[in-house]
């Protein structure tokens, strides 16, 4: 029993194995495909990432024993830099 169940393991890994290996040598690039892609002229969307963006978003911060719910502004320039603003700063009680 524990023979015949062996080789029903065996027999079923080798039939997803077999074709996998007949895939990657029946997949070979001929001479004349080219392997890289070259594109002429501007690509079209390539002044979209030079823009501003503002997100949004809440912390919670501690001054003394207090804590506080800030909403704040951060602003990401093209350049890199970045500024945060504090829009709204709430008591929490903890």
């Amino acid at each position: 029993m524990k023979k015949s169940l062996l080789f029903a393991v065996i027999l079923g890994a080798l039939t997803f194995v077999v074709p996998s290996v007949d895939a990657k040598t029946s997949g070979a690039t001929s001479v004349g495909e080219p392997q890289i892609r070259v594109q002429i002229g501007r690509a079209r969307y390539r002044n979209r990432n030079r823009r501003m963006w503002v997100t949004t978003t809440t912390r919670i911060v501690g001054f003394g024993r207090h804590r506080y719910r800030e909403t704040i502004r951060v602003t990401h320039y093209p350049n890199g830099r970045t500024t945060t603003q504090v829009i709204r700063r709430q008591r929490v009680r903890w």
